[in-house]
């Protein structure tokens, strides 16, 4: 798949900046200022009393499944960024894990986001002209973000907390919508700070957490 739709939202300097304006942040978890007790004290992430917003039919549901929605929240994002407004966290996992996006085993243990079927899924279900992008580097994120498109990208975790050592690459999805020849800018769905859910990194730190894959996305 592929396509050269962009997005007019989309702004470009003389100097090579780019970026997408006013993307707002949606986090998988839905009360964000409960963020770093979930995903650094211990906290149940079902006791979130936003929880039905998500769209979930239970507590139950929606702590068994918020945890994995990096993708999803990435959706909202994107869907909001075209749109206006966007369906809820939970109903897009669902209509995601028809295609296969989502696997759970009978061990109750989860996998993906599988992205070949996300992207069927955004294609079909949204009008959104995906690109899996196993292979990806910085700068080719810059030429993505130029030609109008918004890039998931595979990032580890704990890229919340620049300041510390990377350790790894990968696993989960941010949001990028900007750049310039120093920094990369994005949402993260699950960072635990304001400054950590919209934010602006050196591109080389940057690099130490990512993973080299992702997803394009065009707005059509």
């Amino acid at each position: 798949m592929g396509g050269s739709l962009g997005c007019r939202a989309c702004a470009s300097t003389g100097d090579g900046a780019v970026t997408h304006e006013n993307v707002v942040t949606y986090t998988q978890f839905l009360s964000a200022e409960l963020i770093e007790g979930i995903v650094y004290g211990g906290a149940d992430a079902g006791a979130d009393p936003r929880w039905a917003e998500s769209g979930a039919v239970s507590r139950e549901e929606y702590a068994t499944w918020c945890g994995h929605c990096c993708g999803m929240a990435c959706l909202q994002m994107v869907l909001h960024h075209r749109d206006g407004r966007t369906p809820p966290l939970l109903e897009l996992m669902r209509g995601c894990r028809s295609y296969g996006g989502y696997v759970e085993r009978p061990d109750g243990e989860i996998k993906g986001l599988y992205y070949a079927p996300f992207a069927e899924y955004v294609g079909e279900r949204h009008g959104l002209v995906a690109e899996v992008r196993p292979e990806l580097t910085v700068a080719e994120i810059a030429g993505l973000l130029g030609a109008g498109r918004l890039v998931m990208a595979s990032v580890h975790r704990e890229i919340r907390r620049p300041e510390r050592a990377a350790p790894g690459r990968g696993g989960h999805l941010v949001l990028i919508t900007g750049c310039d020849g120093e920094t990369i800018s994005f949402r993260n769905p699950s960072g635990h700070s304001a400054s950590s859910r919209a934010a602006v990194l050196p591109q080389a730190t940057f690099a130490a957490f990512f993973a080299g894959r992702g997803i394009s996305l065009a707005l059509s």
